[in-house]
Formats: C-alpha cells, structure tokens, sequence
C-alpha cells in the first residue's frame, strides 16, 4: 500500500528538479490553448508571477456564443507534456473530443503553481509538517481578480451554473474548499483524490458552509492510493449529505485501479466533465 505522505513529498521534490533534456520535448499542446501575455502577482500569497494557460474552443472564432468556464490548477500539467513533471492531463484533447462529438464547448483557465509555494497556495490550513495556509488568498485571487479578468475579456456564461473548479490532490483540497467557500461563485466542483488528510479543520469548515442545494460536486478516488484517502473521501461525502448538500448533486467515484498521478486523473477528466456538465 503506498504511504500517500511519502508519495506527497517525492512529488514536491519531482515538481521543483529539473530535467536536464527538457528543453528537448516537444510541446503537446493543441494549437487552441495558449498562454496569456498578462501574469499575476497574486498579493499577499507570494512574489511569483504567475502564468496563466487558456483553452477556448474549436468554434470559438468563429462562432458568437457565449461558454462555460473551468478554472483549474497547476497549469503546467493540464495540457502540455513538454511542461509537465509527471505526464499531462490531456485536457485540450480530451475537450476537443467532445466538442467534435456533441458540440459542446468550454473555456478552461489554468493557473501554473507557483513551485515551491504550491503548498501554500493551494491549502487553506497549515500541517505540522507540511506548513502552508495560504490557501484562502489564493482562491480570493480568482474569485475577485482573475475570475472578472476572463468574464471581461473573452465570452462566458458567467453564472455560477456554468462555472466550474477542478483540481487534484492538493488541487482537489482548494478546488473542494474555493466551492464550499465560493458557491454563488463556482456552481461545478471536480475535487479528485483530494488530499483531506492535509487538515481536520476541513471537517468543521464542511459542517459550516456543507448546505448546499444547487452546486454539484464530483469527488474521486483510486483505490490504490494509499493511507485512508478511500475512507477520507467517503467520511466527506457522507459529511456533507449530513451537513444538508442534496444527495443528487454529489458523487463519489472509487476506481479500484486508481493511483495517485496525472494517467489517473486524465483518465477519468472526461467522465467528470460529463457529469458535472450533463
């Protein structure tokens, strides 16, 4: 059984070594995401500046509708191998698929992790070991600052319906946490493999703001992932039915095979999507 700390801890090493041929892989990336000129500094989280990766969709020039946007994290790995430090989610891919096959078109905006701060943006709690905590400023960022910066620049249904936070791991944490916080906000949660463990303050915070009858949440979890993260998830779920989430809007996926990694993930990104979006 993996122990998912160490595993935690060997993908913070892996996010920050560099490889010495990466400059020799080429990118992966279709021809509809690119990276916007403007970066962020997000205040009061760190000095980076952050990067942030845009997939519109096929018809997208030339069509005038309007879009659903899904906001997701630790850009590097979502569309492109060439920037990943573990495999890439393949979402442009997977997106354009069911473009071509139902017509259906998003937006994804993608913010890159700030490496070594990724821990600190992306937990809303502090660890004993693990530190971090910034995770509230970090979701505040993209609620009031980048949130508006897309609405204003490209087309989007800018409801909550059509609005969507998607993250894995710690990614799942905040994605989990910026929904519950942010409701009227994100109206489509994607919290996979999400790292509960990280705090037992995310207990509380779910009894707190847990009744919710229009988002829906979609929670998952290999089972080959290790150290309670199959019963943390369903001890979450089972939560926020209590805490008064309505049961049709919430499920949780156990996928017996599953591991903690991006072939994980990718893997099960379109059934998500179609889900959340059905």
């Amino acid at each position: 059984m993996v122990n998912i700390r160490t595993l935690f801890s060997v993908i913070v090493v892996l996010l920050f070594f560099k490889v010495t041929k990466s400059q020799e892989k080429k990118s992966t990336a279709a021809s509809n995401v690119t990276i916007l000129k403007k970066e962020f500094i997000i205040e009061n989280l760190n000095s980076i500046s952050h990067k942030v990766w845009l997939y519109l969709p096929p018809n997208y020039t030339s069509s005038k509708k309007k879009f659903s946007v899904i906001y997701m994290h630790d850009a590097q790995n979502v569309f492109d191998s060439k920037t990943s430090y573990a495999g890439e989610w393949k979402v442009d891919e997977q997106l354009n698929e069911i473009f071509k096959k139902t017509g259906k078109g998003f937006i994804v905006v993608a913010i890159e992790n700030g490496g070594a701060e990724r821990i600190n943006e992306y937990t809303p709690w502090t660890h004993e070991k693990y530190g971090g905590g910034k995770g509230e400023i970090y979701i505040n960022f993209i609620v009031k600052t980048l949130k508006p910066y897309i609405d204003s620049n490209y087309r989007t249904k800018n409801k909550a319906k059509h609005t969507a936070l998607i993250g894995s791991s710690l990614g799942g944490l905040i994605s989990y946490y910026g929904g519950l916080k942010y409701p009227k906000t994100f109206g489509k949660i994607g919290a996979l493999s999400t790292s509960f463990w990280f705090s037992n303050k995310v207990e509380e915070f779910t009894k707190e703001n847990g009744d919710l009858k229009c988002q829906k949440m979609y929670l998952l979890v290999g089972g080959k992932e290790g150290e309670n993260m199959e019963s943390d998830s369903e001890k979450m779920k089972e939560l926020l039915l209590e805490t008064g989430y309505k049961k049709k809007n919430l499920t949780l996926k156990i996928n017996p095979e599953g591991k903690h990694n991006e072939a994980f993930w990718s893997s099960e990104f379109t059934n998500v999507i179609n889900w959340l979006y059905k």
